[in-house]
Parts: C-alpha cells; structure tokens; sequence
C-alpha cells in the first residue's frame, strides 16, 4: 500500500520541479488560488469552451451574439448565460452596437489561463 507525504513550502516546490522539470516558482496564495479557480470554473463548460474557441477564431477575435446561437446549436438564453458568466470572470468583454451584443476576448485572462500549468 502506497504512503502518501505531505510536502510544505519550498520542499514542495522542489519537489515538483524534480517531477515535473519545471522551474520552482512560491506556492499560490489563497488570493490567488481562489481568483484562478473562478476562472477555471467559468471556462470548464464544453459549451463555453465552444463559443471561446469560435469567439478566438473570429478575425478581430469578436463575436456577435446572434452569430455564436447557431454556431453552438443552444437556444439564445443558454448561449446569453454563459456568455454573461464569461464576461463576468472577465474572459470576453461585452459592447451592444445597436441592438446587436458583440463580444471581445480578453488576451490578457487567456494569458493567465494558459500560465496555470506553465
């Protein structure tokens, strides 16, 4: 039966830099820990994904609403919700030309997303 250790502080960061042949960098802080994980949870949806990945692979990396409601196959409320829970964990930004939503990634939340793990 395997026995598990609890790591602490910089034995911990050493530690995972030996498996993982990452440079050891300082745990995450609670703060910080808690702002990624809001982020996590509001891009793990296939769904908000789906639309992420059609929004990023737009020209100008914008969308508008009534374009995403086909792409995705949802109804527009499900397809409002989850871009109202995008653009609240700041992924997308949102700006209403006339009557039409339009929404814009934001390279820099992208940017953090992909330092998780780096």
């Amino acid at each position: 039966m395997a026995q598990s250790v609890v790591l602490e502080g910089a034995l911990l960061e050493g530690a995972i830099g030996k498996c993982c042949g990452a440079p050891v960098r300082a745990p995450l802080t609670r703060p910080e820990a808690e702002e990624l994980a809001s982020l996590l949870k509001a891009v793990a949806d296939p769904a908000r994904l789906q639309l992420l990945s059609i929004i990023r692979s737009a020209a100008d990396c914008s969308a508008c609403v009534c374009d995403l409601v086909p792409a995705v196959g949802l109804s527009q409320p499900t397809v409002s919700h989850h871009l109202k829970v995008l653009t609240k964990a700041g992924v997308l930004t949102r700006e209403q030309r006339g009557t039409q939503a339009w929404f814009r990634l934001v390279p820099e939340r992208l940017d953090q997303l992909g330092q998780i793990f780096a």
